[in-house]
């Protein structure tokens, strides 16, 4: 029988450590080990218990979530899981421990319906899962700026005009891992970079969070999608948490529609429905790439891009957080290339810039 994946919860409110401890629990695979009020109590716990995933609240006394996880990552790095609050200071908050390398977060728990509540188990199960499996790395020096590429990097400058148009979609897909993972590939475009389109799985109200905080480090104009934008070069869209983000060709535009639709894989946004109707409005004038994440989202909808000539990218196992997404879609044969995250962004613009200029669909 193989081993429990053993957690330690961390958070200072005694009813949230036990409906967490109980929901974790409740799992054949997942047995929690010990529980902490606050880092200083969970250093030595650590230490003592050995954990393999940590469960971590970002408001604690004596030493907030935030400091807490950037001197694990920094000196004993180890796959956390942020119990977050769905306010924008929240949203933010939690969006700086991805990026400081907290695998992915989960809501606090709410004690409404038991649907809700068996779903809210579901998805934290799933999480410690993934966490269990996921490559962390130790936390680097984040005041080191990236490097801005110009379009210079990729291929040589063509007339003005040609950035004016919007012939080209680049369509971006990610989970589990994929707030960091995104802002690498965003961080490699050029300011005249194609209008660029992005499902995330992301809650309500941490969407527009994460597109504001693209924005203020990328070149790029980028926005949480509303309905109607038009996607023009130097501008990318993030699906709103819980609406699907479609393209839809507009005459001699694209522009975004929401849809509140079903759920689809058990995710709205799905990077299956935004794939679909990027193949459907932009034909083979758009490139795709799925990132890391968990699940199979997205290696549907990447395969029916490839199989209609389009080139499709797949995030490498070894850069990837979680091999889930992309591992199914590289299982399929969806791929045209399995890159590692540095290089995905240039080969991107390569494939959408030199590729013939037909448009289908």
């Amino acid at each position: 029988m193989a081993a429990k994946i053993r957690v330690l919860v961390i958070d200072d409110s005694a009813l949230i450590r036990r409906l967490l401890t109980d929901m974790l629990n409740s799992a054949d695979d997942i047995e929690v080990v010990g529980t902490a009020p606050d880092p200083i109590v969970a250093r030595d716990k650590i230490k003592s218990l050995e954990p393999d995933v940590l469960t971590l609240d970002i408001e604690m006394p004596r030493m907030d979530g935030i400091t807490f996880l950037r001197n694990l990552m920094r000196l004993r790095p180890m796959p956390v899981i942020m119990v977050s609050t769905l306010t924008e200071q929240g949203a933010d908050v939690t969006l700086e421990a991805l990026e400081l390398g907290a695998v992915d977060f989960v809501t606090k728990p709410k004690l409404d319906v038991n649907r809700v509540l068996a779903d809210y188990v579901d998805e934290l199960t799933a999480k410690v899962r993934a966490a269990a499996a996921a490559k962390v790395k130790r936390l680097v020096n984040l005041d080191t700026p990236r490097p801005l590429h110009s379009s210079d990097a990729v291929i040589p400058r063509r007339p003005p005009q040609h950035f004016r148009t919007t012939e080209q979609i680049i369509a971006i897909g990610a989970s589990t891992g994929g707030t960091e993972a995104i802002k690498d590939v965003l961080l490699g475009m050029p300011r005249d970079a194609p209008g660029i389109v992005i499902a995330q799985h992301i809650p309500p109200g941490f969407s527009a969070a994460f597109a504001e905080r693209m924005n203020r480090v990328t070149q790029l104009d980028v926005k949480e999608a509303e309905d109607g934008d038009v996607v023009m070069p130097g501008h990318a869209f993030v699906a709103p948490g819980d609406r699907h983000l479609l393209l839809v060709r507009d005459g001699a535009r694209y522009i975004c529609r929401l849809s509140d639709g079903e759920p689809v894989n058990r995710h709205r946004p799905s990077v299956d429905v935004l794939f679909r109707s990027v193949l459907q409005s932009a034909g083979v004038n758009a490139a795709a790439a799925l990132l890391t994440g968990m699940g199979a989202d997205g290696a549907a909808g990447l395969l029916e891009m490839r199989e209609a000539g389009l080139h499709t990218i797949v995030q490498d196992e070894e850069t990837s957080v979680v091999w889930g997404m992309p591992g199914e879609a590289a299982k399929r044969g969806a791929a045209t290339e399995i890159l590692p995250l540095g290089t995905i962004a240039t080969h991107l613009l390569s494939a959408v810039w030199n590729q013939p200029r037909s448009v289908s669909g």
